[in-house]
């Protein structure tokens, strides 16, 4: 919708258009994946502290995009990647918001919400592993991971996986599955 100024009409950013897109459809797929909706999208215990939702920012803190109890996710919908980066504003991100795993959930053009990358940073994968009680083995099969090494600097490595094993690993995580019932 146009807005009139002094200098005429002006339309919505495009990129913050487009990233509110992204990130609600996040949200609604997980509420979904997780049967926290109804059929027609709604809550069905809108009082729910475990519901997928979209905070509002308040404040000069950022808290993150999308809160999944016990994850504070980072959306982004662009076209080049700068997983290292975003990761860092996720870890800060889950400090500001009292959470403790900061992820980024970046969307692959062409694909559907499921085909979303879910990043971790080395750090925040080994303790949700350890949540879980998987090996490290057992983690990359059961949910798909892949990593990337970028050279001596383990700050700047990664693993990825996509937005509907993400949705599987919260869902045992938050059943509180272990290593010993996951397998």
């Amino acid at each position: 919708m146009a807005a009139l100024s002094d200098r005429g009409p002006t339309l919505a950013n495009p990129n913050k258009t487009r990233g509110t897109a992204w990130e609600s459809a996040v949200r609604n797929f997980l509420n979904a994946y997780l049967d926290l909706v109804d059929d027609n999208g709604a809550f069905r215990d809108p009082f729910d502290g475990m519901n997928i939702r979209r905070p509002a920012q308040e404040g000069s803190r950022d808290i993150g995009d999308v809160h999944a109890v016990p994850f504070i996710l980072e959306c982004k919908d662009v076209k080049n990647p700068a997983v290292p980066t975003w990761l860092r504003q996720a870890r800060v991100e889950a400090v500001n918001a009292s959470f403790p795993y900061g992820v980024v959930v970046h969307k692959v053009r062409g694909l559907g919400v499921r085909a979303g990358r879910v990043h971790f940073d080395v750090r925040t994968w080994t303790r949700t592993r350890t949540a879980l009680g998987l090996s490290s083995r057992a983690m990359s099969e059961r949910y798909a991971f892949t990593a990337t090494v970028r050279g001596l600097d383990s700050g700047r490595w990664y693993l990825t996986t996509d937005v509907e094993r993400f949705a599987a690993l919260l869902s045992d995580l938050r059943a509180g599955v272990s290593g010993r019932a996951a397998r």
